[in-house]
């Protein structure tokens, strides 16, 4: 199953949209999968060759995918890329790795964190799209609800891996969280 990732048609995917409203989405959804990728980068380099490496390689294989369909859907909507593109490459990776030298359990603490705060952030995306128009927006639509469904997955794995008894979780969780809301409203803007 799951979203094909395919191009959708350029002129199909312009006519009649609500610019700012789809090119605010895909640019922070680019930067989201970017940073995702980026910050699993940091954990497989760290805890690759654990236990919890699988797990981990399986979770970036999907944002991989998710990366790749924001890729083309950048394209096709000619939206251009955040400009905070280089920080997130090092942030993102400076996270991953960090909660993993806290071990699984730390891992998995930032995979639940940041795969809440994205599954939210897309809920929110899929009740703004929808109140513009559910039919012109299907794709998008598409793509983001199962993109949303595999971040919940992710954060029902990082559960399921004891991420709720990493070090300070709470305090972990917020702090991360913080951060994917700061993350959110720059690269929607900048």
């Amino acid at each position: 199953g799951g979203v094909s990732l395919r191009r959708c048609s350029t002129r199909e995917g312009l006519q009649g949209v609500n610019r700012p409203v789809v090119e605010r989405i895909i640019r922070v959804d680019h930067a989201g999968e970017y940073g995702a990728n980026r910050i699993y980068a940091g954990q497989m380099a760290v805890l690759g060759r654990s236990s919890v490496g699988p797990v981990i390689q399986q979770m970036w294989n999907q944002e991989k995918d998710h990366l790749k369909k924001f890729n083309e859907l950048m394209v096709a909507y000619r939206v251009r890329p955040t400009v905070l593109l280089p920080f997130w490459n090092v942030a993102g990776f400076v996270l991953g790795a960090g909660s993993a030298l806290l071990g699984k359990k730390g891992a998995m603490a930032c995979t639940v964190a940041v795969e809440e705060s994205i599954s939210d952030h897309y809920n929110s995306q899929i009740r703004t799209l929808m109140e513009e128009d559910p039919e012109k927006y299907k794709e998008l639509l598409q793509v983001i609800k199962q993109f949303r469904d595999d971040e919940r997955e992710h954060h029902d794995i990082g559960l399921e891996h004891d991420a709720e008894a990493a070090p300070a979780y709470s305090v972990l969780k917020t702090a991360i969280q913080l951060g994917c809301k700061a993350a959110i409203f720059l690269s929607e803007r900048i």
